[in-house]
């Protein structure tokens, strides 16, 4: 659900003392600066409308970077950025009403923590954070729902301040009683006079960026987040993300997406002309070319630099890779009209088991692995492991039956898909099957 009219506050009016100086809303992680990357999901989101609070210093290179990415903003000079990021908050009074959105400029957030914490109220919270140093952070205590107290150094805590709010304009009451009685006010107190409440979004990728070694951590855990969830097979999940997340932290911002759907396309045609010199080592580089494939994905993800029609290139480019793959390996190695009906199986399989799943996600938006769960083995990243082996294998195990065990595996698995996607139809309609 979009969250239309409601506006952002990122808090930009930092001094970056342990970055050297720089920018931090502006420093590069996985491609992408920091506020970008915040800004544009929240767009994803139905915000539309931003006011960044920065400092006389940074105010310059943030409003033409703001203004160059074509965001709606409005900027509020923080003149004395020494009072807090508290009193920051304070200085966007005029700037908001009604319910909104404020979170740190130089934070992290992973995508599933944004679509998750947008539908909060309050401070988003988390119990159990996997990307930060605890020692770090700023613990949160609660009290039926709200916050009871909020510090770094607290030792009974429930959970930890993710930097992330959904407001109302009732937090100006507190920020500006605070602001009135001290110099420095910091947002956390705000927070321990407002007592918002309370919303968990747990184990959801948000991080704080102080320090370049918190930038390089940020990296490693927007790659290591940037595979396909369910949608990735067994072998992807547990051997081709290990070392494609690793070529693509190596490539971001140096190369785009497409570069990489191209690397991997010509890696998949290489291998089947190696067919015809040595198949032990063309099922080796067919296997290489499958890491190289989720490397397009993502770079894409991570630099947020996706593309409907290079998805759409890409899964023609694999149908062609395992057409030619299987066909020439069929020609070179098969010789009755028994093998090659099963070859002709294998294929046809090999071609449907994607067929479906793209025909789906372009029906209705959305992946068919996330909404149905398939048992039997078959998906892409599985079928190139399989094959690898057996051509490993190959002179002394013939291949016919990877031939046979491509046809009975993916076969089987359309029957799966068929049979998901029925009874999902007949659930539909009303019809039961139990």
């Amino acid at each position: 659900m979009a969250l239309f009219n409601m506006k952002a506050v990122l808090l930009c009016s930092g001094l970056a003392r342990r970055m050297d100086g720089q920018v931090k809303p502006l420093i590069k992680v996985g491609g992408r600066e920091i506020l970008y990357r915040s800004m544009r999901l929240l767009e994803k989101h139905g915000i539309q409308e931003f006011t960044v609070v920065v400092n006389k210093r940074n105010r310059e290179e943030i409003e033409r970077f703001l203004r160059d990415n074509g965001f709606k903003f409005e900027i509020v000079v923080n003149d004395a950025p020494e009072r807090g990021n508290g009193y920051s908050l304070y200085l966007a009074k005029e700037k908001v009403s009604g319910k909104f959105v404020l979170a740190m400029g130089d934070h992290v957030f992973g995508e599933e923590f944004v679509r998750k914490a947008v539908r909060g109220t309050g401070l988003i919270c988390d119990r159990n954070p996997r990307f930060i140093d605890p020692d770090e952070a700023t613990k949160v205590k609660v009290d039926e729902g709200r916050v009871a107290e909020i510090g770094k150094k607290l030792e009974d805590f429930d959970c930890f301040d993710t930097g992330f709010f959904i407001l109302d304009e009732s937090i100006f009451d507190s920020a500006e009683k605070l602001v009135m009685e001290a110099e420095t006010v910091e947002l956390s107190d705000v927070v321990r006079k407002a007592k918002p409440q309370v919303t968990f979004v747990d184990g959801e990728l948000w991080m704080d960026v102080d320090t370049p070694k918190d930038v390089r951590k940020a990296e490693e855990a927007l790659f290591r987040e940037s595979g396909k969830g369910r949608g990735d097979g067994f072998v992807s999940r547990h051997f081709n993300r290990k070392i494609s997340t690793r070529v693509s932290m190596a490539l971001a911002g140096k190369v785009e997406p497409n570069h990489a759907t191209l690397l991997s396309f010509v890696s998949g045609v290489l291998s089947t002309v190696l067919l015809l010199f040595s198949i032990p080592l063309a099922g080796v580089l067919y296997q290489l070319s499958s890491i190289l494939d989720g490397v397009d994905g993502e770079i894409a993800r991570v630099t947020m630099n996706t593309s409907r029609i290079g998805g759409v290139i890409d899964s023609i480019l694999d149908r062609i890779v395992d057409f030619l793959f299987l066909s020439i390996l069929a020609v070179l190695t098969l010789s009755t009209k028994v093998e090659f009906f099963v070859a002709f199986l294998a294929v046809f399989g090999t071609i449907m088991v994607s067929y479906i799943s793209e025909r789906y996600k372009g029906e209705f938006s959305e992946g068919f692995y996330g909404r149905f769960s398939v048992f039997i083995p078959g998906k892409r990243d599985e079928r190139i492991f399989i094959i690898m082996l057996f051509c490993l294998l190959y002179p002394a195990l013939g291949t016919f039956y990877l031939f046979l065990s491509l046809a009975v595996l993916t076969n089987l698995r359309i029957f799966e898909m068929l049979f998901r996607l029925i009874k999902s139809e007949m659930y539909i309609s009303g019809i039961d099957i139990s």
